[in-house]
């Protein structure tokens, strides 16, 4: 967490984590140039500029698109998608050197403006086999542009939260329009179907995991805790939940984060004020609640970030009975503290 915006700060992990993607572009875009000459020795550099750094985007975009479901899926991916938006101003920066090079490539010779040539020199607009695929990787770059240059805090925070979350999941969008443009594209003049194969290889990935870690997070709302008169509902056993971490139930369609820690137990909701992360996939650190994207803390007992922070999120009432964890899911407001409830007696530890 920040108190004041800044350009970039790089800490020693941001360093590691860019030092790895910019080692690991280099490579790519080095042994792309080399393979493709050997392969097609009568392609210009311009092509093989333009080839290697759509592909290195491409590729970049289905990591980018990976890493999400990954990380709800097992927690050892949760350190690639605290920079992720590193990797979006990356592929962003690749897509556009592509397209200035296919801009120039293909457009600026004529006597046409380049960027009207763009719509207008294929206009068989009715025809899918021969529809134009240049002006959907021009839109999908537009949509990348926009979530680029909003990936600070700063326009999260001005944008406010649901605002800059909607706009940032037009990266789906992006996607379908960049397969569109690679299918009328390139594998309408590949012989080869190498690239169509690689293709469908990941498009069934992003599809797959997005499922799998959609079955995982419809399986915590549809269970379907015990409720007792009072209104209390049964969400475990105290030694379920493992030692300064949360198990997270749905409570009246809203998820919430169960944690223990230090003889107590804390329920707040599940999401983080920043980019709507999910708090019960943290962790306590330094007595504070620490969301697991990038790091944003919480109180536990009030649900309200440290001062001088001001983010909060709802607190529920909790009480522990004969070994087990009851939660209201009746929520108190924002910020609102809640007395723990205590633990007595030994509590076997859960192995994370």
């Amino acid at each position: 967490m920040s108190l004041h915006y800044v350009a970039v700060g790089w800490n020693r992990q941001k360093k590691i984590y860019d030092s790895i993607l910019a080692g690991s572009l280099t490579l790519y875009l080095a042994l792309f140039a080399l393979l493709g000459s050997l392969v097609h020795p009568n392609a210009t550099i311009e092509t093989l500029l333009i080839r290697g750094f759509g592909t290195a985007a491409f590729l970049l975009l289905h990591v980018i698109l990976c890493i999400g479901p990954l990380a709800r899926l097992d927690r050892r991916f949760l350190p690639l998608l605290y920079n992720r938006r590193h990797l979006g101003v990356t592929m962003f920066l690749l897509a556009l050197t592509h397209g200035v090079f296919s801009i120039v490539q293909f457009h600026a010779q004529g006597d046409e403006n380049p960027l009207a040539s763009i719509f207008l020199a294929n206009r068989r607009y009715a025809s899918l086999a021969d529809f134009p695929f240049q002006p959907l990787g021009f839109f999908a770059l537009l949509i990348l542009f926009l979530m680029a240059s909003t990936s600070h805090d700063f326009w999260l925070r001005n944008l406010t939260a649901p605002v800059w979350k909607r706009l940032h999941m037009m990266v789906y969008a992006a996607y379908g329009l960049l397969v569109a443009h690679v299918t009328l594209g390139a594998l309408q003049s590949e012989r080869s179907p190498v690239l169509a194969v690689l293709l469908g290889i990941g498009m069934a990935c992003v599809l797959s995991l997005h499922l799998a870690a959609a079955a995982k997070e419809r399986r915590v709302d549809e269970r379907q805790p015990a409720t007792g008169g009072d209104g209390f509902v049964e969400v475990c056993a105290v030694e379920k939940i493992p030692l300064n971490r949360a198990v997270t139930v749905s409570l009246g369609g809203e998820r919430v984060a169960v944690f223990r820690y230090d003889g107590k137990v804390s329920a707040l909701s599940n999401v983080c004020q920043h980019q709507n992360g999910p708090l019960g996939e943290g962790r306590i650190v330094d007595g504070c609640v620490t969301c697991p994207w990038h790091g944003y803390q919480y109180l536990p007992d009030c649900g309200a970030a440290p001062p001088p922070f001001t983010e909060k999120v709802p607190t529920f009432r909790t009480r522990v009975v004969d070994g087990k964890v009851y939660v209201h899911p009746k929520p108190f407001p924002a910020g609102t503290r809640c007395e723990p409830a205590r633990i007595d007696g030994n509590v076997q530890e859960v192995a994370v």
